[in-house]
């Protein structure tokens, strides 16, 4: 009985131990990371930006990230989601917005934009905020999010507007592109 009792007290006092989880993201041909879950491919570089980051970003909703930067301060972060319904992009990007709302940004625009590959373009739900002016220079964050096969594909974007908007539209047609490439389509 007492060496039940000893043994009980310890696994009480003794602190969790972390399970490892499986990486998100599989080496691929040309430093790429490939989503084991959806097959999206996140190159090494797209155009001026860099990968600065592959892996897990919340796992309440099973959500991964690749994220680049460029020169000048230009960021993009893509995050693939695992579906259960249909994806309502306001709903899903609503806590970003009220980020930015309560932070000062000021919408400036939500549409749906074409993006991808020319030939067979997505409809992409997009919203853009402005965050601060300097001198010629309008900084911005835009939202995209849309639905591809059981995931959601989402990139926010941060650039200053001009300067940075030819380098902000290759990043987004080139993520949009791939991900209709690599995802497959939700089964019929």
């Amino acid at each position: 009985m007492k060496i039940a009792a000893f043994l009980l007290s310890a696994l009480i006092a003794t602190p969790a131990i972390a399970q490892s989880t499986p990486d998100a993201f599989k080496d691929g041909p040309g430093y790429a990371k490939i989503h084991i879950a959806s097959g999206f491919v996140c190159p090494a570089s797209i155009g001026p930006f860099e990968r600065d980051a592959a892996g897990e970003n919340d796992v309440q909703t099973g959500s991964d990230l690749c994220s680049y930067a460029a020169l000048d301060g230009v960021y993009g972060t893509i995050v693939l989601t695992p579906l259960a319904g249909p994806y309502d992009p306001k709903a899903s990007l609503a806590s970003q917005f009220i980020v930015q709302e309560e932070t000062g940004g000021k919408q400036i625009a939500e549409k749906t934009m074409m993006l991808g590959n020319k030939a067979a373009p997505l409809r992409v739900f997009s919203r853009a905020y402005r965050t601060a002016r300097a001198e010629s220079l309008e900084y911005r964050i835009l939202f995209t999010g849309t639905q591809i096969g059981n995931w959601s594909v989402e990139v926010t974007m941060e650039y200053a507007d001009p300067r940075d908007t030819a380098a902000e539209t290759q990043f987004l047609n080139s993520v949009y592109a791939a991900a209709a490439k690599d995802i497959p389509p939700a089964p019929q």
